[in-house]
């Protein structure tokens, strides 16, 4: 490729690339003083008298609305905070925006200074602006599944506090500074929620909310109806417990009966990048008519497609419900 093409196009894409991080590191810092300057106007001195609503000042902000007044309207940015919060991502829905869009300008711009091609630009733009996205599904994903793994040991260690005598307050905190993360983090904030006034069934069902899983709603409407109706709350820890393991243990078992299919699945997704790859290799001059002509560019659009829909096809065979 020419050099003079080239340079160009590597400039333009490490311009944009460097231009996003630089304003999402400005996003960051304003949301972090922004965020301090509110912590120090509710530490200041406030008159009993004058606060209609205490828990105003105590409970923390629904991260669901913590998003500018134009993200809101976004469909996908209305629960772009809670997905972050759920990864283990510590930037805001903004500043996730902002890299998604500066990722998609970059690479579109980049493709398109080199083969000047307006459709590979913009499949590269759409296909670069998802990938953040994916490792935020991913990464998400693998924390919640290493949440549930640990859930079990955490509702033991909750049952052997209560057995020996301490509230459940404090079986909370136990699980808060014993527990490995991350549901050390989500124990620790229920416990810290309803020490500074929240009140406790709020402070369970704001841990529901923010780990989506079946079991640890089971957890807190248990806890829930204990504290309504009485009962040995250790007994029917327990018993959550071993249900959780027995879901655990099907589970794995779905994963060796549906191997194949995901097998098949991943082969089917990687065979046809291989062969164009081996293609282009072996004869760029018979393989590039996919990419000049306007037929081969069509053909290639609606191939992508294709394997996009059959890939979720089968993932959503294979993905069974437990």
């Amino acid at each position: 490729m020419d050099r003079l093409v080239l340079l160009p196009a590597l400039f333009t894409f490490a311009a944009v690339s460097f231009g996003t991080l630089a304003l999402v590191f400005l996003w960051e810092g304003i949301r972090a003083a922004r965020r301090r300057r509110r912590i120090l106007e509710r530490l200041q001195p406030v008159n009993q008298a004058e606060l209609e609503e205490p828990d105003e000042l105590l409970r923390p902000g629904d991260i669901r609305t913590r998003l500018p007044l134009l993200l809101d309207r976004i469909p996908w940015s209305r629960d772009a905070a809670l997905r972050l919060r759920q990864a283990g991502v510590k930037l805001s829905a903004a500043s996730f925006l902002m890299i998604m869009v500066g990722m998609a300008m970059a690479f579109g711009l980049l493709v398109w200074i080199t083969s000047l091609s307006l459709l590979l630009a913009t499949m590269a733009a759409v296909i670069a602006g998802l990938l953040p996205e994916m490792w935020l599904r991913l990464r998400r994903r693998s924390r919640l599944r290493q949440f549930e793994e640990q859930f079990p040991e955490a509702i033991d260690l909750l049952g052997r506090a209560i057995r020996a005598g301490h509230p459940l307050s404090a079986g909370i905190r136990m699980v808060a500074d014993e527990a490995p993360e991350p549901i050390a983090g989500e124990f620790r904030q229920a416990f810290e929620e309803q020490r500074f006034g929240l009140p406790f069934d709020d402070a369970l069902l704001g841990l529901a909310d923010r780990n989506e899983l079946m079991d640890v709603r089971i957890f807190v409407t248990a806890v829930m109806i204990q504290r309504e109706v009485g009962g040995n709350l250790a007994e029917v820890l327990d018993k959550i417990a071993q249900t959780v393991r027995a879901r655990f243990a099907i589970q794995r078992q779905l994963r060796v009966y549906t191997a194949q299919g995901r097998l098949s699945g991943y082969v089917l997704g990687v065979m046809p990048i291989a062969v164009a790859v081996g293609i282009f290799a072996l004869n760029p001059d018979y393989a590039m008519m996919l990419v000049t002509e306007p037929l081969g560019r069509f053909m290639v659009a609606g191939a992508v497609i294709m394997q996009i829909i059959g890939y979720l096809w089968i993932r959503r065979i294979v993905d069974i419900e437990i």
